[in-house]
This record gives structure tokens, sequence and C-alpha cells, in this order.
């Protein structure tokens, strides 16, 4: 199959680009011909490595130079460009003549479905929640345009010839879609053991921005440290709100407690060398930290947030939900598995065998049958 898949760039450590290249390298492994269409790339490496067969190609759209811009000279510029990517993609796809076109849910959603003369089918993926844009926590003029652009994008998601979401909680929001299916992100690695849950220390990973609620987990922490001093926390990262981490953890005197580190190619040696994963997150789609920590037999404490966790985490079994904002529950849970060895070993065993269920070979499985399916006409 010739496959393109349409997104913003490589060059990020997030768990999208992450998920992107594990699905792209599978599939250029099995024959299949990618090629990776991006908009704001500017010539840099993509963060995760990919096979040497797949074809990058950059359309130079650069939306993200827009950054900082006042919401009126943003939206005018928005559109300028958003034609220009209109021109350039139709422009590639036509030379190209691929089978599949998916949609990572980015700049080229609201009229990719549109672009048929190359003959391919267009499949649309979310790597978050329905409710993303309201999550973002924007005020005034933003709040209302993405208030607006939440109800276009459930329109949008039915004029693709399929639509993947990532939870079955996240499929109940997308109502009345008879395009949609559940596939999950698939875990990132395999080990050939699980953590030996003996270090004393605990693990989050995320990109340092609102959406991973960090400030949440500092403070939450500063409890834990009263009640387990012994125990560190490793924050694995990087990201806009760096600085303020770094004076918050200074504020509450944490800083032999609470360390950050840049983001490190080789993750899974990090998991491996801890006993608990948090996530603090106030919102997300199937986050990848919790799959990594799973494969790696890590307990996990996480919010119960939109969406994902409750697809992931069985409370009591493999680790711990905790209602959004009740950080005294979440440090007591917390506590609770790090003073006690035993439990710890439970849950991890149960999360080192439940990780089977985001196994890569079963995840591409199901991609690769919605794939002949569209060509073959078939709509489920």
């Amino acid at each position: 199959m010739k496959i393109v898949y349409s997104i913003l760039g490589t060059y990020n450590a997030g768990g999208m680009e992450r998920v992107l290249a594990n699905k792209a390298n599978y599939l250029a492994k099995l024959g299949h011909e990618l090629t990776i269409v991006t908009t704001d790339q500017k010539v840099r490496e993509p963060n995760f490595e990919l096979h040497p067969q797949i074809r990058q190609v950059d359309l130079g759209i650069n939306y993200t130079d827009d950054d900082g811009l006042g919401i009126f000279r943003k939206m005018l510029s928005y559109k300028r460009r958003q034609r220009i990517h209109r021109e350039r993609l139709e422009a590639f796809l036509m030379q190209v003549k691929a089978d599949i076109v998916i949609s990572m849910f980015d700049h080229d959603v609201s009229f990719m479905h549109e672009l048929k003369k190359d003959g391919s089918k267009k499949v649309l993926e979310i790597h978050f929640s329905r409710f993303k844009r309201l999550q973002y926590d924007r005020k005034g003029l933003w709040k209302i345009v993405n208030t607006w652009r939440t109800a276009q994008d459930l329109a949008l998601a039915r004029k693709y010839d399929h639509f993947v979401v990532l939870t079955h909680e996240d499929l109940t929001y997308w109502k009345g879609l008879k395009n949609s299916v559940v596939i999950p992100n698939a875990q990132t690695f395999s080990p050939p053991q699980r953590a030996a849950l003996i270090e004393r220390r605990a693990i989050a990973v995320g990109r340092f921005d609102y959406q991973k609620g960090f400030d949440q987990l500092i403070s939450i922490w500063n409890v834990i440290h009263a009640r387990c001093p012994d125990w560190k926390l490793d924050i694995y990262g990087q990201g806009p709100l760096k600085e303020a981490m770094e004076a918050q953890i200074h504020e509450l005197g944490l800083e032999q407690q609470i360390l950050l580190h840049a983001p490190v190619k080789n993750i899974m040696d990090a998991y491996m060398r801890s006993s608990l994963a948090l996530m603090s997150s106030r919102y997300e789609g199937l986050p990848m930290a919790l799959l990594e920590a799973q494969a790696c037999g890590l307990p996990m404490i996480s919010y119960a947030c939109k969406c994902g966790p409750r697809d992931i985490i069985k409370p009591g079994k493999n680790g711990f939900l905790i209602a959004e904002g009740d950080q005294e529950d979440f440090a007591d849970k917390a506590c609770r598995l790090m003073e006690n060895q035993q439990r710890r070993q439970q849950m991890g065993q149960a999360a080192w065998e439940m990780a089977e269920s985001f196994d890569e070979e079963r995840i591409m499985r199901q991609w690769i049958l919605l794939f002949e399916r569209l060509m073959k006409g078939e709509k489920r």
C-alpha cells in the first residue's frame, strides 16, 4: 500500500510524534510505501528515528511562525496559510497517488476530506479527547473560538472515510458518527522483564505545559515528602513551563527531592529504574506515559481525566485513579504504595500482564485491517 501521514512536524519529542514514528516504521518494515508530509519541519531532523525507506516531505507552510500574534492578526494569517497548505497538499497527493492518506487532526483537518481527485481514502485520527480545545483553559475571544471549533470538529470527523479515536471513553463523546472506530496506541517497547520496583523513585513523563498538570504534581509531592521523605521524583520532559516548575520546586524546598530531566532517547531505562508512575494531566488522549510505565510493570497513579487513564488503569489492580484535583487522595494513594513493597509488586505484576492488550502486533493488525477494508470499499 501507498500510505501518507500528514502532521505539523516530527521534530517534537511528544507522544503523537512517537506513535507516528512507531506506526510508520512498522508499516515500512512490512514493505508498504510510507510518506510523512509536514508543514513546519524547517529542515529539522525527526526526533524519533525513522525507517530509511520512509520519505519525508515538508510543505513549508510554517503555521508556528504566527505563535504569539493577537487573535485577529493570527486569524488573517491562518486563512492565507490554509489556502497555501491546501494547494500544496493537493498538488503533492496528485503526484503521489496514495491509497490511504491520514490526517493527525492537525491544520489539514478542515479541508483534507475535500481532496478527492487523487483517489485516496482519507482517514482522520485524533490523539486527544473530544473536548481538547476547551481544556486549553483559554479566556476571552480564544475561548469563544475554541467553543465554535469544538462544535465544528464533529461535523468534520463525519466527512472522512474513517475516523479513529484512541479510547472507548472518548468514542462516547463523538455521538452519531457511523464512521468511527477505536484503535488505541500501542506501547512503545516490551522489556524482557519487568522493573524490580525496589528503588525509592517515582517517575512522571510529559511536556512541561498546562495540560500535564505538573504544578499540581509538585504540590502533591510536597505532601508525599512529609510522609515518605526518602523517595524522589524524576520528571522527564521539556516545555514552556520549565522555569515556573523550577521556581515552584525551589519555593517548596524540594530541589533534592524533585529532579527535572530533559527528554531522553531511551526512556525505557528511566522507567526500569523507577518503582511508581505518576500522571497529573488535566486532559489526555491515550497517554503514552502510562502505556510505557505499564509495559515496564510499574504500578500507576493518575487523575481520572478525559480521556485515556480509565482505559489503562483498573483501580486496585494495576494502579489507582484519582478524582481530578484531589491532591490529598493522590498523595495518600502514592504513599500507600511507597510504604508497602508487597502491594507495589502485586500491582506491578498485574500491570506487566495487562500490557499485552496494547502489544504493537495486536494494535497494528487493527490498522492494517482497517486500511485493507477501506481499499476494498468497505465502510466498517
